[in-house]
């Protein structure tokens, strides 16, 4: 870092490379990200061999069919290439151990339900027989039509009422590999009801369906409650022993073809994985040699990416790759029951966040910056006051007096300025004059502190904050509740950085403020390798040129979970594909148009025909009164049906 720092100061040593390190790309590209010579950050959607396809021209393309930011870039061939290395992962490694049985993955839809990452992710997956899994109704529906193949499965997790079981039988009848997976004692009596329902076509073979374990192995990191003993959902082993003697009772009807456990999802320590599915493994052996015949082991969701800067440690990294991930699960299996003496089972993971986050990146465009003033104020007659000559006298100490002391000193003048201003005894004048000596003071000892994150870490509270105190307030078209939800609402880190002008050192620290009139709608926590960092390298503006910025790793659950705040909708999306025979390696695919105004206010029950009828009433009673002419009436309401048309995001 302290190289990076100095490489910001010195623009001839400046190089692509140096934004690749200041950024930390490589730590989380996973070698699908890079920045280019022309210092534009690029994406390789094949993996770190294969061609490369620069965002800055994307964007340009698409602003060329006025499409204009924000807007989400999906690099569709990045979906298969995930699909395609998760699969090739687990064969390796049961080539490798001689496992005598296959790995069979399922896509969790809720990580990403939009229906084209769903079909890639399918197609990607036909060769090895790739499944789906759902958590709801709504996903059932919308997951069962898709089992072309009679070998794919669907695991259907979550909790379910009559209908929905009733729809899981009905495509057993239909001959597909459509698992309901018990998670509470209650779903397996609805089981049994519904399958003694004469009204509903009988299932022609026993009724397929498998238990959620509740395991004592746990995760780490934000998600660590979704599996333990704790957890919200999953059989206890006494609830599982007793389950089990109603199913000799019903031999014929049932039939417990899988086992699964859940343990949250970004997994951080491969340990755990190994702990939880060595656990898992024997409840699968020890229920094999009670004569039941399962054929499945679910090891759930969970397998990581690195959303950090190299911190094994910190809350959005992991320590393990994919290869090492595979192996891990594989070899464990493996040696529990060959000491078991069981056959091994297929082997089910349920991968999403793996599968999608790298696919999209998000672009906002910078509209506006706001800095403080740090230059010492000049002197004009009549504002000379004790005060203020105590403020000038700690600015001309701060390069050399004890910044800690100093600070504490600078506080309390700062306090008895707004008192002295409340009581009326400053003029606006003096002080407007003393919050510039206040905030240029705090600039020249922010000079004196060490600018490298994990040396921040180690001074008092006052003095850490100060950078963060005298960063530049950048304003981006976006809302932070609309397409950064994890980022507000369980403190996810993302990579962020520029896309372009990467060929010239940053010189501005600085937060990113969203349009929302929320005080949470801002980004000021950024990944870094060690401790805390709360300002992120900028460029500053150019006038009437365009500064991106581009939110990577954004393809798991930002898409779906965001919400209606300030009714910022959906922002338009540009589906993108590889193409060396193209110019730039690229062609657009699909542009699907972010969210209107009238669409968002439907939303909340404000129909455009009833608004308009009461915009028309309001002008007419103006015309009528005088107030307006006819003619402006008519403008004014037409304004208002064509703003009602565009988008809910800053046009210009």
């Amino acid at each position: 870092m302290d190289e990076v720092q100095h490489l910001q100061t010195d623009t001839e040593a400046w190089t692509p490379r140096s934004a690749e390190a200041l950024y930390h790309v490589p730590a989380w590209g996973a070698g699908y990200f890079h920045v280019n010579d022309s210092g534009h950050v690029a994406v390789r959607p094949l993996g770190p061999n294969g061609p490369s396809i620069d965002l800055l021209e994307v964007v340009a393309r698409l602003r060329s069919q006025n499409v204009h930011p924000p807007f989400l870039l999906r690099f569709q061939d990045l979906l298969r290439t995930r699909v395609t290395q998760l699969n090739r992962a687990f064969r390796r490694a049961i080539a490798e151990t001689g496992y005598a049985n296959t790995y069979r993955g399922v896509y969790p839809i809720k990580v990403n339900q939009l229906r084209e990452v769903v079909e890639e992710i399918l197609e990607a997956g036909l060769p090895f027989s790739f499944g789906l899994e759902c958590g709801s109704k709504s996903e059932l529906l919308a997951t069962l039509p898709y089992l072309d193949r009679d070998d794919m499965l669907l695991i259907c997790n979550g909790c379910k009422d009559r209908a929905m079981m009733q729809l899981i039988l009905a495509g057993q009848r239909l001959g597909k590999k459509v698992i309901p997976v018990i998670e509470r004692m209650a779903e397996f009596q609805l089981l049994l009801e519904v399958l003694e329902d004469r009204t509903l076509p009988p299932v022609s073979l026993p009724a397929a369906f498998g238990i959620r374990l509740r395991l004592s192995a746990t995760g780490s990191g934000l998600w660590s409650e979704s599996g333990g003993e704790t957890s919200k959902f999953g059989l206890s082993l006494a609830e599982l022993l007793g389950l089990l003697d109603h199913i000799a009772d019903n031999h014929s009807a049932l039939s417990l073809q899988l086992l699964h456990f859940h343990m949250g999802s970004q997994i951080a320590h491969l340990k755990q994985v190994q702990e939880a599915v060595a656990e898992a493994t024997r409840i699968y052996a020890r229920l094999r040699k009670r004569g039941l015949g399962i054929t499945y082991l679910d090891i759930g969701g969970g397998l990581g990416v690195t959303y950090e800067a190299g911190n094994p440690e910190a809350p959005g990294s992991i320590d393990y790759t994919l290869d090492d991930y595979a192996r891990a699960v594989v070899a464990t299996v493996q040696q529990v029951c060959n000491a078991e003496d069981v056959p091994p089972p297929v082997l089910i993971s349920e991968s999403g966040r793996a599968l999608t986050a790298y696919h999209s990146v998000f672009i906002t465009e910078v509209l506006d910056t706001r800095s403080r003033h740090y230059e010492r104020p000049s002197w004009a007659d009549g504002q000379h006051h004790a005060l203020l000559e105590a403020l000038h006298q700690l600015y001309e100490l701060a390069a050399s007096e004890a910044p800690l002391a100093l600070h504490e000193r600078l506080e309390t003048l700062r306090h008895q300025v707004n008192q002295a201003f409340r009581e009326g005894a400053l003029t606006l004048e003096q002080k407007a004059t003393a919050e510039q000596l206040y905030w240029a003071t705090c600039a020249r000892l922010c000079e004196r502190l060490p600018q490298a994150p994990e040396a921040l870490q180690d001074l008092p509270d006052p003095l850490r904050q100060l950078p963060t105190q005298l960063a530049d307030h950048y304003l981006c078209n976006f809302s932070v509740f609309r397409s950064l939800i994890d980022h507000w609402a369980i403190g996810q880190h993302f990579p962020i950085m520029p896309i372009h002008r990467l060929d010239e050192p940053p010189s501005r620290r600085g937060i990113l403020i969203d349009l929302t009139c929320d005080s949470d709608g801002q980004v000021r926590d950024f990944v870094t390798p060690v401790g805390e960092k709360h300002t992120l390298e900028l460029h500053p503006l150019r006038p009437g040129e365009p500064y991106y910025l581009g939110f990577f790793l954004m393809g798991a659950y930002q898409d779906i979970m965001g919400d209606q705040h300030n009714l910022f909708g959906r922002v338009t999306e540009a589906h993108i594909y590889l193409d060396e025979d193209e110019p730039g390696n690229f062609y657009v695919e699909l542009i699907l148009p972010g969210a209107t105004v009238e669409e968002e206010l439907a939303q909340v029950q404000y129909y455009p025909n009833d608004l308009e009828r009461r915009m028309n009433h309001l002008i007419q009673e103006k015309v009528r009164t005088g107030f307006i002419r006819p003619r402006e009436g008519v403008d004014l309401l037409e304004l208002y049906r064509r703003i009602l048309r565009t988008s809910t995001y800053l046009e210009h």
